[in-house]
């Protein structure tokens, strides 16, 4: 969707003094910014930059926009080479990074997969088994051809999406551009995937709310994020379908193929970007409670809460970041 909105600064929000508030719709999401410019005159050129950026980063790379990058490559997808540009290729580079990091579990060529679960229809249906391997035959990081100045989808109905990570790199980039800007506090939610740019004026940290997974709408609490850090959750408790009396989520495991089903409802992830929460968050997820946890530990810094329908689990830091 559009990102584009009325040309005014925002007012600041009523109950936070000192805070301008910008709030738009894209990436299909809600997103939101606050933030106090350090000088009055460059709030308007921060809201410019951040519109600009947004609109410009889903031309490009949204594949529900049919003439953007991302589609252009997938409907070339077994035919012909695709012409890309430095920042397609550093792109393609952060993907396969994403795959080696995450095991798999975050592949950008899951889409055929995405598409056959998709919970959107009118009313979804469970595939098949052989549709499922169809399916999966199409995804596989190892199938993207690549040549200086191009890349290729080795089979014709590959598709790629960066819908994996797309948003939380979106949130960091906007929070870089915060500080290009001489933002000195800003706290950039682009639908609850978070980023924080110093602190909010007169307090020690930004409050981000934890939604308890077992109770959809209710907070369990909230956490305190400090300068700089990034937080995001993934879960499949709002999202999905149900069909012969069992609930599919949305999150897909490329490696079976099937929505993730192990009990698993909520991993919160605090890291040093966004980015990186969004990843260690999705993929313990996918892995479980047990090995979720395992995997988190090995990325220093990072802290994380698990909720499955058994109990939760968290390392050893989670807690001092919870303000109850």
């Amino acid at each position: 969707m559009n990102a584009t909105m009325d040309s005014q600064v925002s007012p600041p929000p009523t109950g936070n003094p000192g805070l301008h508030r910008l709030a738009f719709r894209a990436l299909g999401t809600h997103c939101e910014i606050q933030y106090q410019p350090r000088q009055p005159g460059s709030a308007y050129p921060f809201e410019q930059a951040v519109r600009t950026w947004v609109e410009n980063f889903e031309a490009r790379y949204s594949r529900f926009r049919p003439t953007s990058l991302v589609s252009r490559i997938n409907a070339s997808a077994g035919q012909s080479w695709t012409e890309i540009d430095r920042e397609m290729s550093d792109m393609l580079d952060v993907c396969s990074s994403v795959h080696v990091l995450t095991h798999g579990i975050i592949d950008a060529t899951a889409g055929p997969l995405l598409l056959l679960w998709d919970y959107h229809q009118a009313a979804p249906v469970v595939p098949t088994p052989a549709e499922v391997a169809a399916a999966r035959a199409l995804v596989g990081w190892q199938l993207v051809l690549r040549k200086p100045g191009a890349v290729m989808l080795a089979k014709a109905g590959m598709r790629l999406d960066f819908g994996g990570w797309g948003k939380e790199w979106a949130v960091d980039a906007v929070a870089k551009l915060a500080e290009q800007h001489d933002i000195p506090h800003a706290l950039v939610d682009f639908g609850h995937d978070i980023r924080c740019v110093g602190t909010p004026p007169d307090r020690p940290a930004w409050h981000v709310g934890l939604e308890d997974p077992l109770r959809p709408g209710v907070s369990r609490g909230s956490v305190a994020l400090r300068a700089g850090r990034g937080i995001a959750s993934s879960g499949d408790y709002l999202r999905g379908f149900t069909a012969g009396g069992k609930r599919y989520g949305h999150i897909v495991d490329p490696r079976t193929g099937r929505p993730v089903a192990h009990g698993c409802r909520q991993v919160t992830v605090i890291a040093d970007t966004c980015f990186q929460a969004g990843l260690l968050s999705t993929t313990a997820f996918v892995l479980g409670a047990e090995a979720g946890l395992a995997f988190i530990h090995q990325f220093p810094g990072a802290e994380a809460l698990i909720v499955s329908e058994n109990g939760r689990t968290e390392t050893r830091g989670f807690w001092d970041h919870v303000v109850t």
